[in-house]
């Protein structure tokens, strides 16, 4: 993600990780799947379109409600806001557009447009993504562009609680989806908030927060 070199071999897959490589970055502290082991654009999407994101589905609101929870109160009434990676159902959309909010949704492969980065957002959401991220810095980049001073940056995705442990990491269901790439841990989370100058806070090891300036 940040273009060091300084990485080295994490864990080499087994059956269950599809026999993928891991490397691990000691700069930015992300782990990610060489280009070697990626799909192809129109795999991922195939796979993708197996997700079960139905947003009248109450499980799923309420695991989407992890982050929700933790960023309406930080939001003005009517704030203007961008789901990044909204899917092909925009089940955040749906949800903060009940609280109120002026929803926008953007993704690669179900809401291709590229207009929707073309603004200034309030706040902008980023649920169960970035682990899919073949080049992080490139989508954090184009979502910094996007978020207006003051906004706020909420990412929802699987991290360890402290430090990457082997052992744990070799049991990790994540590891099993063949679209999960990029594996972000709180250092990672830090090292990001440092690059753009932003306040960081983690409210569950899912849950990642990032403020942009102002109160």
């Amino acid at each position: 993600m940040c273009g060091a070199q300084d990485t080295e071999l994490f864990w080499r897959g087994d059956k269950r990780s599809h026999h993928r490589d891991f490397l691990r970055c000691g700069e930015c502290d992300l782990i990610f799947v060489p280009d070697e082991f990626l799909l192809s654009p129109e795999q991922e999407r195939v796979r993708y379109e197996l997700h079960e994101n139905d947003p009248a589905d109450e499980g799923y609101r309420a695991f989407l409600g992890m982050l929700v929870d933790e960023i309406v109160p930080l939001l003005t009434p009517g704030a203007r806001g961008l789901d990044y990676g909204s899917g092909p159902t925009s089940a955040l959309v749906q949800m903060l557009r009940e609280r109120g909010f002026d929803m926008w949704g953007y993704d690669l492969y179900f809401s291709p447009d590229e207009d929707a980065l073309v603004g200034s957002y309030d706040f902008i959401t980023c649920t169960e993504t970035v682990e899919h991220f073949r080049e992080p810095l490139v989508e954090f980049d184009r979502m910094a562009a996007a978020l207006a001073p003051g906004g706020t940056l909420g990412i929802m995705t699987d991290m360890p609680e402290g430090e990457w442990d082997a052992e744990q990491f070799a049991r990790w269901q994540y590891t099993s989806e063949e679209t999960h790439i990029s594996f972000f841990s709180p250092a990672t989370m830090s090292w990001l908030a440092r690059r753009y100058g932003w306040r960081l806070r983690i409210p569950w090891p899912r849950v990642a927060l990032f403020g942009n300036g102002g109160d």
